[in-house]
């Protein structure tokens, strides 16, 4: 990998500001100074810059708290999207959201260039457990309508009826409640509740495996690395 973009890569700046700091002789590769940004490194090599060391990140793993009225893609003409909330220094790192969420709906979502983890973590093999937090519209749930979705219910909303996997409900509240899922059907949550008679107004997902965010957000449409805890946790639940 050229030196530059490792450093990019790491966060220490832009790759403009990353090749000053390397023509000002602020970094060294196994001792000696570096003078040309694109010298290629190893991961043996030994890079240190500003008296720290810099680790090779070939995968970026964030977290991303997304708000309403922002679509699940990396750019669009006429929308906004989660692609223009990504800082610009990680502009071309071939960063993708993992799955989707709907336009209208906020929260938790893992945006990666790991394409491995996103296929495991989308994988209905792995029954990665989504947690979502619903408001609602229509009749209180009944012991019944709860049992029948733990059970899996048959949506007919659509060309084809279709089963869900076993989910997992609980009442909060008299218009709000959460649902766990472990699979990822198109609006899944909405098309359940619109089963039994329940408009959603608002959806958020608050958990996806380990990883969980407010439910109450402050600041949706912030963005963090994942620690490396976090990481190994996602990759334990995929079996990586």
């Amino acid at each position: 990998m050229r030196l530059d973009r490792l450093l990019a890569n790491s966060g220490t700046g832009t790759r403009s500001s990353v090749r000053s700091l390397i023509a000002s002789g602020g970094v060294t590769v196994n001792g000696v100074t570096a003078k040309d940004p694109g010298m290629q490194v190893k991961e043996t090599d030994v890079i240190i810059c500003g008296g720290t060391e810099i680790g090779h990140k070939e995968n970026l793993y964030f977290l991303f708290d997304k708000p309403d009225c922002v679509l699940t893609a990396m750019e669009d003409p006429r929308l906004p999207c989660v692609g223009n909330y990504i800082p610009d220094e990680l502009r071309g790192k071939k960063l993708a959201p993992v799955g989707r969420l709907d336009y209208h709906t906020t929260g938790l979502l893992i945006i990666t260039n790991d394409g491995e983890l996103s296929h495991r973590l989308q994988s209905p093999k792995y029954h990665i457990a989504k947690r979502y937090l619903v408001t609602f519209e229509g009749k209180e749930w009944s012991e019944k309508e709860i049992g029948e979705v733990k059970e899996g219910v048959t949506l007919t909303d659509m060309d084809k009826p279709v089963k869900t996997a076993p989910a997992l409900l609980s009442v909060t509240g008299s218009n709000t409640a959460e649902i766990t899922l472990f699979e990822g059907k198109t609006h899944e949550v909405r098309r359940i509740f619109a089963h039994f008679g329940k408009e959603v107004t608002a959806l958020r997902r608050i958990s996806l495996a380990d990883l969980e965010i407010e439910k109450t957000p402050e600041n949706t449409g912030a963005i963090r690395e994942l620690t490396e805890d976090e990481i190994k946790s996602l990759k334990s639940e995929v079996r990586l």
